[in-house]
């Protein structure tokens, strides 16, 4: 079977499109035949080996993956042959087959098709254990979303929407908050053109925000804290803009504020019956049309190098997604 492997550390250029033996279901485990894979920040990181995870090589990127299960390894009672599912595999889906765990496949819904459900895990599962789990956001507060734009970013404009938040969405161009706008966020914050803290001072009377959805951090980091409402929770995401920020934790304790850590792989792996509950609201949500996946784009197999590229230089508004056919 054909797939992108990771040879060496390095730059999405360095991926290889190669033949590799097809993989064997173990105790535990599902194999996919994948029809798509979502692209991730994560991808990214792991090919450098700069990921918490970092796979024996060589390896496949692609962390969520949709497809119809081939074989069914020993103890699944869940899941058969020909099941259409989408699974958590953390790296492994940019090929034409992938050996999943069967304890993080879903059944897709019945109405479901692949790329949605291959972009549906990692955004989603994500901002809503964020928002839910870690924020504790309740109806009426005011959300401020860092890389608005971006997958979970949207995926977290959306969520708190449905939650009842004001939503203040934060982008770096117009044309990637005409699409925040789109999906319902109340007020936009062009951080090249204008200045975060000034801007939210005059979106919120100068109250601050109660909620900072942040998966950017960098130079973005502090003036969000600094932002805050009393009793505002920071959500630390991730480092899409590169650089891990030292905040001044006197900005925690003027504000009675909370510095939250949000790792969603590992929520789910640790908590699986939350991660389960959680994912049966998000699965409703979208059943009844209330949450959109906005896909940015479909990528070949042959092409996914060029996937994580256009992600790395945040061309992406919303998900990128390798098909397979």
């Amino acid at each position: 079977m054909k797939a992108i492997l990771c040879e060496q550390y390095g730059p999405p250029e360095q991926l290889v499109l190669t033949d590799v033996a097809q993989p064997k279901a173990g105790a535990g485990q599902v194999v996919i035949q994948v029809e798509a894979c979502g692209v991730n920040f994560p991808d990214t990181l792991i090919i450098e080996g700069k990921y918490q995870i970092k796979p024996p090589m060589p390896f496949s990127p692609g962390g969520e993956v949709a497809g119809i299960v081939t074989e069914v390894g020993e103890g699944v009672s869940h899941l058969r042959a020909g099941d259409r599912v989408f699974s958590l595999t953390g790296y492994g889906g940019f090929a034409e087959q992938v050996a999943a765990d069967a304890a993080t496949t879903l059944p897709m819904l019945p109405d479901m098709d692949f790329v949605t459900a291959a972009s549906t895990m990692y955004t989603y599962g994500t901002s809503y254990h964020a928002l839910k789990d870690r924020a504790s956001l309740q109806p009426g507060e005011t959300l401020l979303i860092l890389g608005a734009a971006g997958g979970v970013g949207l995926a977290a404009v959306q969520l708190g929407v449905l939650m009842g938040a004001r939503v203040l969405a934060a982008a770096s161009s117009d044309e990637k908050l005409e699409v925040c706008r789109r999906l319902g966020a109340a007020e936009t914050i062009n951080y090249t053109t204008e200045t975060l803290r000034d801007r939210i001072k005059e979106l919120t009377d100068g109250k601050g925000v109660d909620v900072v959805y942040d998966p950017v951090g960098d130079r973005y980091a502090e003036p969000a804290i600094r932002s805050l409402a009393w009793k505002g929770r920071y959500l630390v995401v991730g480092f899409a803009g590169g650089d891990i920020p030292s905040i001044p934790l006197n900005l925690a304790l003027l504000k009675g504020a909370s510095i939250v850590g949000v790792f969603w792989g590992s929520f789910a792996q640790r908590e699986p019956k939350t991660s389960l509950q959680n994912f049966r609201q998000i699965l409703d949500w979208i059943s009844a049309g209330q949450l959109n996946q906005h896909i940015h784009k479909t990528y070949s197999l042959a092409d996914s190098p060029k996937a994580l590229r256009d992600l790395l230089e945040r061309r992406v508004v919303g998900k990128a997604v390798v098909v397979m056919h």
